[in-house]
């Protein structure tokens, strides 16, 4: 007696059947690792601070010892909001954030060397101490004047890392000088920007660019200031309006702003 093969009813069974059973094991895995927590940080643009006005309060920038001027326009710091080193971010968490373009997802040891939460930031403080002895120095030695007669003190409560001291000894400058011939650096616009300095004013990366770029943005910057070397990372989905202006040094920086008000040539990325 001939054998029958299977109806096409039979056959759509089985293969259903047996796709559902490799479908479990996936399903299984895609569950947990919507609970698992991965090695990920989570980034998005931060808070600015005007250095010549008041954070929380107080005033970041205050001078003793010299002759001060009344300035107009805004010169902000930028900084990045991160997730803390002891957060759980999940598989969904880091997903959705590669899919947005105002985050980022970055291997947590690379923002977080230090894994204790209470050790990170008290590390992001120490820069940020760093940071604002270097930006005094800086500011300083650009004007020609002592630190031994003229004090500085900086206050941007709790903000962190060594980011802001561009920003701020340009702050430093613009109280004391101006622009060197009675007007102010910013020429009444709200400039924005990133990027370490050392004593002897040469301006260093910090990563981060593209966020900070939308934080500078939603504070109503127009200029941009970045270390050159991050020019790359600058034009990433960078803000309509935002110009980017690349430099190596403080004083870089200053001619910058000069030319912007000036109708010079200015430096581009």
């Amino acid at each position: 007696m001939a054998s029958q093969n299977p109806s096409p009813s039979v056959l759509t069974s089985l293969r259903a059947r047996a796709l559902g059973l490799c479908a479990l094991p996936v399903v299984a895995l895609l569950a947990v690792a919507a609970f698992v927590p991965l090695p990920y940080t989570l980034e998005s643009p931060g808070i600015t601070a005007d250095t010549l006005g008041q954070y929380n309060g107080r005033p970041v920038i205050t001078i003793t010892g010299t002759q001060l001027r009344q300035t107009s326009g805004q010169l902000r710091a930028v900084t990045i909001s991160a997730t803390n080193p002891g957060d759980r971010n999940s598989f969904w968490d880091s997903l959705r954030a590669w899919g947005d373009g105002k985050q980022a997802v970055v291997p947590t040891e690379e923002v977080y060397p230090q894994s204790d939460p209470a050790k990170a930031n008290e590390v992001t403080l120490q820069q940020m101490t760093e940071s604002q002895d270097s930006a005094t120095l800086a500011a300083l030695g650009y004007l020609h004047l002592s630190p031994d007669q003229v004090k500085v003190t900086i206050d941007l409560g709790d903000i962190g890392g060594p980011s802001a001291g561009q920003m701020l000894a340009l702050g430093i400058v613009d109280k004391i000088n101006g622009n060197g011939e009675g007007g102010d650096l910013t020429g009444g616009k709200t400039v924005a920007g990133t990027g370490t300095v050392d004593p002897d004013g040469r301006i260093g990366e910090v990563g981060g660019v593209p966020l900070k770029t939308q934080a500078a943005a939603a504070a109503g910057a127009t200029v941009f200031l970045l270390p050159r070397s991050e020019c790359t990372q600058g034009k990433v989905n960078t803000p309509a309006g935002l110009q980017l202006v690349p430099v190596d040094t403080l004083a870089d920086s200053i001619a910058a702003l000069g030319a912007l008000n000036n109708g010079g040539a200015v430096p581009h990325c």
